[in-house]
């Protein structure tokens, strides 16, 4: 069968491969490269034939990674970490490229390959990262988006990386090349930006009139890969050519839903690609190169990590987050697996040096989740070596805190609770490390220290000791987990209500002796579900049974362990049991013109009038003899029964007289 045979072998090996990654919980690129070195011409075991040929097919996967790539790229994303991001980054490139270019020289390398070694160890994994970020719950700090807002750049420097490094091979003729090629880059954008902005949104339109989910899926494949191949014809790169194509498409309103789309189709194209990859890998190679791998694992992992962190910190970041950056971002990245193919293509790359670095890629791939764990040790031990260290408050009261609310995390919700807390005038302080949040709070007038809420020194500053209450509003898993150890360590007795992302970080919390744990989206779904509920007219109380059993059913574990969360379940249930409307009076209703003693309103309905508007003048809990008028926006009070009673009661037909005898 050729072809179609090897392309069902290396899926059903990818499958295989891909499932014993995700079982030791590995990206999956790892598995899809054990399954290339397993069906590879090295082995011996199944033979996969045609491999110029699928060698020829994973391009397709290059030129849809960088699409994909283009269409996920947003500079807002960028915006919190924007100096570091588009300023460090490149410097960070530079200089690792420099530090790869030494190890080259000093392993005997030559030249060219020694730069090229220096542009793959550059890169970093954002697979990899993203994978442990978020299996960790550290999606959201800001170490966090310092990492992703560097490896977005990262990404980015792909493209010129796979159009400069070729030409290095022949100096003269490549600065003439790479001129050459400038021009034509600018000239390209030029007419991609017109082409994109004026025919790319017409085209998109004109298909999805049609409300055709495969045509959409082709016209947006179409696009990336017809563009990738224009700028094939034009002397540039096919991935190039995508990634623009992805640039402009991005701006338009159908991004999100051709990214959506194009995700499988990337998905399975790059799979070949990395499959493809692990078939030039020789076990057999690897295992004679262990000393040289080893090595080369100590030396870029030790110098990415301190070129990282360094360059972190001179860019004003303080605290764990240079450490966390440098442990996070010292692997090689699956870019680099891109990279380094354009340099074995062009013989830039010796197939020994290549099968080095793909050896040392995947170990330091491996490695990262276990090197990036001990971010947080390291920094505590670091603590208590320089237990002096000096932290940045702002507007703390004078007479120093006593009997205050602590807040731990100035974001979106912090910032809410601490505006509360300043209108009430309750005594708080807010801890946070995202400088941009830290010079909001500033402008609000908010007490605050600058730092990191898990790290003891930081409560010691907070006054933990004296704190009667503490408020973890940080989303991320691990972080909420040590400030609760911490601070019961300083302060055993304090109460500390926190967030959770998810039940099992609920029970987690729980059982570290949190107060109360609130789950923000479970409450916002729930509340948008009431209001669905009560929009459908469907009966208060029903509304109220099921939110309070679904509740009940989440918060379980909590309602059982103190007997002040059923007194506060009880409550809630009497509080959402009666319902606050307000009916406008109808024209000739039976009620206007009488008083509410005469109407006997309690007594006929079980309702209470609890207020009146009328002619915008506000009148809360009128007097009994206060008689209706016409144009009145009456407040009652009462369970769904008794107030469809009273709204029957106000009708023009209800009754010829509402006033019953005494």
């Amino acid at each position: 069968m050729g072809i179609a045979s090897d392309i069902a072998i290396i899926v059903v090996a990818a499958l295989i491969g891909g499932a014993i990654a995700q079982q030791f919980k590995q990206p999956l690129i790892l598995g899809y490269i054990l399954a290339g070195v397993l069906i590879g011409p090295h082995t011996g075991l199944v033979i996969v034939t045609e491999i110029q040929e699928i060698e020829r097919l994973a391009e397709i996967g290059v030129a849809l990674l960088l699409f994909g790539l283009g269409l996920e790229f947003s500079l807002k994303e960028l915006n919190p970490v924007k100096k570091v991001a588009l300023i460090g980054t490149p410097i960070q490139i530079f200089l690792t490229m420099g530090y790869g270019f030494l190890i080259g020289q000093l392993l005997g390398w030559e030249r060219i390959p020694s730069i090229w070694v220096g542009a793959l160890i550059s890169l970093s994994s954002t697979m990899v990262i993203l994978k442990t970020l978020m299996s960790r719950g550290l999606v959201g700090t800001l170490s966090s988006r310092v990492m992703i807002g560097m490896l977005i750049v990262q990404d980015l420097a792909v493209v010129p990386l796979m159009i400069i490094l070729p030409q290095l091979q022949a100096p003269k003729t490549g600065l003439t090349f790479l001129s050459l090629a400038a021009l034509k880059s600018a000239g390209f954008l030029m007419v991609m930006i017109l082409f994109g902005t004026r025919i790319i949104p017409w085209v998109m339109a004109y298909i999805t009139k049609w409300n055709s989910r495969e045509l959409f899926l082709l016209a947006v494949t179409a696009i990336g890969l017809g563009v990738g191949y224009a700028t094939y014809l034009f002397g540039l790169s096919f991935a190039f050519g995508a990634f623009v194509a992805g640039l402009v498409l991005s701006e338009s309103e159908y991004s999100h839903q051709a990214l959506s789309d194009i995700i499988p189709l990337r998905d399975l194209f790059s799979l070949l690609f990395f499959v493809s990859v692990g078939m030039l890998l020789d076990p057999a190679f690897l295992f004679a190169q262990a000393k040289l791998i080893l090595v080369l694992i100590l030396l870029i992992t030790t110098g990415k990590a301190l070129i990282f962190g360094i360059l972190v910190r001179l860019f004003g970041y303080r605290n764990i987050i240079p450490l966390a950056v440098g442990l996070g971002l010292f692997q090689i990245g699956e870019f680099s697996f891109v990279l380094a193919r354009v340099g074995l293509k062009t013989n830039a790359l010796a197939p020994e040096i290549y099968s080095l670095m793909l050896s040392t890629t995947i170990a330091t791939m491996l490695l990262t989740p276990f090197i990036s764990a001990l971010a947080a040790p390291l920094y505590t031990l670091r603590k208590r070596w320089f237990k002096h260290e000096t932290l940045q408050t702002i507007n703390l009261p004078r007479t120093g805190l006593h009997n205050h609310v602590i807040i731990a995390g100035g974001g979106r919700v912090g910032y809410y609770v601490a505006h509360i807390l300043q209108s009430l005038k309750v005594n708080f302080v807010v801890i946070e490390l995202d400088y941009q949040r830290v010079n909001q709070a500033k402008a609000a007038g908010f007490p605050l220290i600058y730092g990191d809420a898990s790290q003891l020194i930081v409560l010691k500053a907070a006054h933990i000791q004296h704190a009667r209450l503490l408020l973890i509003t940080v989303p991320a898993t691990i972080v909420a987990q040590t400030i609760v150890k911490n601070a019961h360590q300083l302060n055993p007795n304090l109460h500390i209500v926190a967030r959770a992302a998810g039940v099992e970080q609920m029970k987690t919390l729980h059982a570290l002796g949190v107060s109360e744990v609130v789950q923000p989206e479970f409450e916002a779904g729930l509340e948008i579900t009431r209001q669905a509920l009560l929009y459908l007219q469907i009966p208060a109380t029903e509304i109220f049974q099921f939110t309070d059993k679904v509740r009940q059913n989440l918060y379980a574990p909590l309602y059982q362990a103190k007997d002040e969360y059923n007194t506060i379940a009880q409550l809630q249930r009497a509080t959402h049991l009666l319902e606050l409307n307000w009916f406008q009076l109808p024209e000739k209703s039976p009620l206007i013109g009488h008083t509410i003693q005469e109407l006997k309103i309690r007594t006929r309905t079980g309702a209470s009038v609890v207020g009146v508007i009328h002619q915008e003048k506000v009148l809360a809990n009128p007097d009994i003899n206060y008689r209706f008028r016409q144009g009145d926006l009456v407040g009652v009070m009462g369970n769904s029964e008794q107030l469809e009673s009273f709204r029957k009661l106000a009708q023009p037909d209800s009754v010829p007289n509402p006033i019953l005898p005494d």
